[in-house]
C-alpha cells in the first residue's frame, strides 16, 4: 500500500543520512588536498543520483498519503511538517554549502556542514519513528 511504500522510503533516507552523518561528511577531511574540487564535483553528483529520487518519492507519497486522508491524521500531518523543514534545510544550507565546497575543502565549512546535517539526521529519525508509531 502507500503508507508502506511511504515507510520504506522514508527508512531508505534515514539509513542513507545516518551514513552521511557518521561516515561520509567526516571523511571530507581525509581527501587530498589537490584534488578536493573534483572529488567534491564526482560526490554530488553521484550522491544526487541516489538522494534525490528517493526524496521526491518519500515527498510525493506524503502528499498522497495526505490528500487521501478523509480525517486529519496528526502523525502523519506533523511528519509532513517535518519533511517540508528537511526540504527548507536542505535548500537553504546544504545546496549553497556543496557550491562552496566546489570550489575547494574548506575545513570550517565541512564542520559546519556536519554540525547541521544533525538537524535533518534527527528530523528524518523522527519522521521514522512518527510513522512506525501510526503504522501501529
Amino acid at each position: 500500500s502507500l503508507l508502506y511504500t511511504h515507510v520504506i522510503v522514508t527508512s531508505i533516507m534515514v539509513g542513507l543520512i545516518w551514513i552521511v552523518q557518521l561516515v561520509h561528511y567526516p571523511s571530507f577531511h581525509y581527501i587530498d588536498r589537490d584534488r578536493y574540487s573534483s572529488f567534491h564535483s564526482f560526490h554530488t553528483k553521484s550522491i544526487s543520483k541516489i538522494v534525490v529520487p528517493v526524496m521526491l518519492l518519500e515527498s510525493v507519497t506524503a502528499m498522497l498519503l495526505l490528500y487521501g486522508l478523509q480525517t486529519i491524521e496528526a502523525l502523519l500531518s506533523i511528519s509532513f511538517v517535518i519533511l517540508i523543514i528537511i526540504w527548507i534545510v536542505t535548500g537553504i544550507f546544504f545546496t549553497r554549502t556543496h557550491r562552496i565546497l566546489l570550489m575547494g575543502y574548506n575545513k570550517n565549512i565541512i564542520n559546519r556542514m556536519v554540525g547541521l546535517n544533525w538537524i535533518r539526521t534527527i528530523l528524518w529519525s523522527i519522521r521514522l519513528v512518527f510513522l512506525f508509531i501510526f503504522l501501529q
